[in-house]
């Protein structure tokens, strides 16, 4: 069990791994209390923060081995749109590494198991993409897909139909960071299949408690489901100070995470965030496609957890949640107009 397996567990190679390693899972969830725990933290952080991330160091065993724990507390968390967004974070980390990787790979990298041919191997995509020469072709286009594959794996948005994109020999030409975008979307197919599953009750017994735990975190936010007023006067001082920093500044994973969930809350769309924050980043507009084009949108998170992050110092002490905070700002503007 090495980094990359860690840092890709759902793909075969990684499955491989614990297989070989004879890991008998229903005494793992009884003793190894680090492992359920690091399970616990990537589903809570992919359900409220929107990244399998952790903020300490974790070994690569415990790593790659909550990977099948997270799966199974997601299966008997039984909350709506869990597993879809479970999912959706974990293609979108990938996505992030996998980005960072081939943005920071050198020779003198010491983990030589990364390369972007391996995971679309392992990802059943070796046969259907295809590295171009960048000489031959404008610099912008470095791979062709086949259309098949294509229309599986390419989002839905604008720019992505096949009567706006070069088509040959039943191939489809992308750019590097297009096909990062597929990649995602075939990362998240594989994470989804199977889930949710049965889990034997000799594993899901000793995973109730942390399961009743996570559904704890989860619940007892009171706000408004649907706000439709665009108001940034109203909107708490910790959001302000992101919203404004946002075209400024490189905000943190938990930083964009809460502006984006935020402002998908109060209305607002895939299209028009980007265009609210004044950012035309690719992983940001990409990721705003991930957690505001949901058919069950991410909640942001609450003070206690901004707080915890260094993103929110404010007092809150009549409010538990951003959104919560927000419509009572407008319900007092409305009552003050009256």
């Amino acid at each position: 069990m090495d980094a990359y397996h860690a840092r890709y567990p759902f793909l075969d190679a990684a499955r491989d791994a614990v297989a070989n390693a004879d890991v008998d899972l229903g005494s793992l969830v009884r003793t190894n209390n680090a492992v359920v725990e690091r399970g616990r933290e990537r589903v809570i952080r992919a359900l409220t923060e929107g990244t399998v991330e952790s903020d300490r160091h974790v070994s690569s065993r415990t790593e790659l081995l909550s990977y099948p724990i997270a799966r199974m507390l997601v299966s008997l968390l039984d909350t709506p749109g869990a597993v879809e967004k479970y999912a959706a974070v974990e293609a979108t980390t990938a996505r992030t590494r996998i980005d960072e990787e081939l943005m920071t790979r050198t020779d003198r990298q010491t983990d030589q198991s990364f390369s972007l041919e391996t995971v679309l191997a392992e990802l059943g995509l070796d046969g259907d993409v295809q590295r171009l020469d960048r000489q031959k072709r404008h610099e912008t286009v470095s791979y062709r897909v086949s259309v098949d594959r294509y229309l599986q794996f390419a989002p839905g948005e604008a720019g992505w139909s096949l009567v706006q994109r070069e088509l040959t020999a039943g191939s489809v030409f992308v750019s590097q960071s297009e096909l990062l975008e597929i990649l995602g979307k075939a990362i998240e197919t594989r994470v989804l299949d199977g889930l949710p599953f049965v889990v034997p009750p000799e594993i899901a017994e000793p995973l109730r408690p942390t399961v009743r735990e996570i559904r704890t975190q989860l619940v007892g936010i009171e706000y408004p489901d649907v706000i439709d007023r665009f108001e940034p006067d109203a909107f708490p001082a910790c959001i302000a100070t992101l919203l404004q920093r946002s075209g400024d500044d490189e905000l943190g994973q938990v930083e964009r995470f809460t502006l984006i969930t935020f402002l998908s809350g109060i209305g607002q769309t895939p299209e028009t965030i980007p265009e609210i924050c004044g950012i035309d980043d690719e992983q940001f507009v990409y990721a705003t496609e991930r957690l505001a084009g949901q058919a069950v949108p991410f909640s942001p998170p609450s003070f206690d957890t901004m707080r915890a992050h260094g993103i929110c110092e404010e007092d809150h002490s009549d409010y538990d949640h951003p959104l919560e905070a927000y419509a009572a700002e407008l319900s007092d503007v409305s009552t003050d107009s009256e």
